[in-house]
């Protein structure tokens, strides 16, 4: 299938491979996307990216055909603090879905806890400078305060180059952390880079929850795989296991599914399946990976 872009994105797949690994029952993708559709859920006048439409529909059949049984939707920055089609994907998808808004320190009491009730358990900032505007610190200190009675964290998104400046304020938040796509490291630098360490202290030292995924917007080795080649993102590989290896009861996975703003490939997600059987080493790190620790994280709440 051709792909095609918007705003010079690429579109994600409507046509996959069948998938090769068997998920296992309760299966959890913890990072997705819901977009639009436009014409019912507009995007923010100051987005720095325009999507094509990825509505719920599209989500529930993907996750169909991939084996999934569950989804965490997360707010994207083309959708800004407007969290309506989260909302309404989350009334559709009801007890198997859960949410991650974005907003500020004026959303109301009433308003979070109707979110609480429609599935949200998190809110999330994103420091990555090309995709949104400077976001004030002092914001994501008063929306940690606003949600802790809640049982809510607070997902993290930033590079490593804006990690020095942040990581003392994460540190202080007191609220329980996910940091997504491991903190999107230089993978050419390998797992032993300073920044690469640094960050690992940092999960360890606030026993944060991490983000094996995205292996395709971290990769430098080219588009991946072969048509019907089994390994995927090899070079990301190492740095999802020694996560895994490290924090392996706090880390989660997801599709990242539409692949919002890549411009150099657009994935098979039933392709992208393969990457989960080279950073896990047997069922029982499978099973943790996509079905335990996201069910303590976003439907027992039990943070550990």
């Amino acid at each position: 299938m051709t792909e095609v872009t918007t705003d010079f994105w690429l579109e994600w797949k409507r046509v996959l491979a069948a998938p090769r690994l068997s998920l296992p029952q309760s299966s959890v993708d913890a990072h997705c996307h819901v977009f639009g559709p436009a014409a019912d859920f507009p995007f923010s006048p100051s987005r720095k990216y325009t999507p094509g439409d990825a509505d719920k529909a599209d989500l529930e059949n993907l996750h169909r055909h991939l084996g999934i049984d569950r989804r965490v939707i997360v707010q994207a920055s083309c959708h800004g603090r407007d969290n309506a089609a989260l909302l309404d994907a989350l009334d559709h998808f009801d007890e198997s879905a859960r949410g991650v808004v974005a907003l500020g320190p004026e959303v109301s009491d009433t308003e979070l806890n109707s979110m609480h009730d429609r599935g949200v358990r998190g809110v999330r900032f994103n420091f990555v400078r090309r995709l949104v505007q400077n976001q004030p610190l002092d914001e994501l200190k008063d929306v940690a305060d606003r949600i802790r009675g809640l049982g809510w964290h607070i997902v993290l998104y930033f590079e490593p180059q804006d990690f020095p400046e942040l990581e003392s304020t994460f540190a202080s938040l007191g609220v329980p952390l996910v940091i997504d796509h491991m903190g999107r490291p230089d993978v050419s630098q390998g797992t032993a880079s300073q920044d690469f360490s640094d960050f690992l202290r940092f999960v360890e030292r606030t026993r944060s929850w991490v983000k094996v995924s995205c292996p395709e917007r971290l990769s430098k080795t080219g588009p991946f795989a072969l048509e019907g080649a089994a390994d995927v993102y090899e070079d990301i590989v190492p740095f999802a296991r020694k996560v895994i290896a490290e924090f392996g009861d706090r880390a989660l996975w997801g599709t990242d599914w539409p692949h919002p703003n890549l411009k150099s490939h657009m994935p098979d997600d039933a392709v992208m399946l393969n990457y989960l059987s080279q950073i896990t080493e047997n069922d029982r790190e499978l099973t943790q990976l996509l079905v335990d620790n996201p069910e303590a994280l976003y439907w027992t709440g039990e943070t550990r």
